[in-house]
C-alpha cells in the first residue's frame, strides 16, 4: 500500500511503497485533472523544472513530479546493483497515483521513461487518460544512431566523491545532450544541477544505477497503446534524433507528433510556450474538453 509517509519542509513528500521511498512534489489543485511527470535515465524531478510545473498547473492541472528510485531524495541502491528492474518503476509511478488519491493521470514520459509510459499505457491502461511521449524512441531496429560527434561531447565518468568534477560532469552532459541548441542555458543549467547534486542521497548510484538495471517485462508493443497520445521532439536531438520521434507518432494508432524547432534532447524553457499549450490542449482533448487544437505543428 502507497502512503504519504511524512512531508518535507520545502513542500516536497516522501511517500511509502513497500521497502521504497519516493519522493514526490505536487502543484496545483489536486481535485483538477493530474498530469503525472515521468523522467528519464539519472534525471530526478527536478529536471521538470518547478516553474514549468506551476506553469502547467496554471492550466487547470494537478501537476505531479517525482525522483525515480536512485536519483534524489529518493531510495538509493548500491552502484552498479539496482534492487530493481524497468516494470517495478512502473509500479512506482502507479504507487505515486495511489497515495496521492489519483485514480487516473495524463501521464508524460521523458527519454528513457517512454518505456515506463509503454508498461503503463499498455499493461494499466484504466489508469491512464492519456500519454505524452518526449524525447523518447521505439527502440526498433533501422533507426538512426546518435548524431555523429555526440558520444565525443560528452565527458569521461567522475569520481563521484568530487562534487565540483561531478557537477561539471552533469553540465557538460546536458550540453552535449541539448545538440548544440541555441536555447541552451549553461548557467540555469549549473545552478540547476548544483540543487540537484546536494539534495541526491547517493549520486554514484545515480550515475550508475539506471544504466544498469533489467529491461524486463513480456513483449510490449507501442502499438496496444490506445490512450490518446502527443509525441514532441526536438528536431536537434543528437541522441534520438528526430526520426525517433517520427516513428514512435508512426507506431501509436492516431498518435500526433509536435517537433520543437531548436531543441535537443531536452525541454529548453524558450519553447515552453509551445509545449505548454500542446499539452494542455492534448490533455483537454483527451477528456472530451474540447476539440482538438490547430496547431499546424502538431501532425
Amino acid at each position: 500500500m502507497a502512503i504519504v509517509t511524512h512531508y518535507l519542509s520545502n513542500g516536497e513528500k516522501l511517500v511509502k511503497l513497500s521497502d521504497v521511498e519516493l519522493c514526490v512534489e505536487t502543484f496545483g489543485d489536486p481535485a483538477k485533472p493530474a498530469v503525472l511527470l515521468v523522467d528519464g535515465a539519472a534525471a530526478s524531478m527536478l529536471w521538470w523544472e518547478a516553474d514549468l510545473c506551476e506553469r502547467i498547473a496554471r492550466g487547470d492541472r494537478f501537476v505531479i513530479r517525482y525522483d525515480n528510485r536512485d536519483t534524489g531524495r529518493s531510495t538509493c541502491y548500491p552502484p552498479g546493483r539496482p534492487g530493481y528492474e524497468f516494470t517495478d518503476l512502473a509500479e512506482d509511478a502507479l504507487g505515486v497515483l495511489d497515495a496521492l488519491e489519483v485514480e487516473r493521470a495524463h501521464v508524460v514520459c521523458r527519454s528513457m521513461a517512454g518505456g515506463i509510459g509503454l508498461i503503463l499505457g499498455v499493461d494499466h491502461p484504466d489508469r491512464v487518460v492519456s500519454q505524452t511521449f518526449v524525447s523518447s524512441s521505439t527502440g526498433e531496429d533501422g533507426l538512426p544512431p546518435p548524431s555523429k560527434g555526440f558520444a565525443d561531447n560528452v565527458p569521461a565518468a567522475p569520481d563521484p566523491s568530487d562534487r565540483a568534477a561531478v557537477v561539471d560532469f552533469v553540465v557538460a552532459s546536458a550540453k552535449a545532450y541539448s545538440g548544440d541548441s541555441p536555447f541552451f542555458d549553461e548557467t540555469a543549467t549549473r545552478a540547476l544541477v548544483e540543487r540537484d547534486v546536494a539534495r541526491t542521497r547517493d549520486i554514484a548510484s545515480t550515475l550508475t544505477n539506471h544504466y544498469a538495471m533489467d529491461f524486463d517485462g513480456a513483449a510490449r508493443d507501442f502499438g496496444d497503446i490506445t490512450a490518446p497520445t502527443l509525441v514532441v521532439h526536438g528536431n536537434r536531438d543528437p541522441a534520438l534524433p528526430l526520426p525517433h520521434g517520427q516513428a514512435l507518432r508512426d507506431a501509436i494508432p492516431g498518435a500526433k507528433l509536435l517537433v520543437l524547432e531548436g531543441a535537443g534532447h531536452d525541454l529548453p524553457r524558450p519553447l515552453w510556450d509551445v509545449f505548454v499549450p500542446a499539452l494542455i490542449r492534448h490533455t483537454a482533448s483527451a477528456c472530451g474538453a474540447v476539440p482538438p487544437g490547430a496547431d499546424e505543428r502538431i501532425r
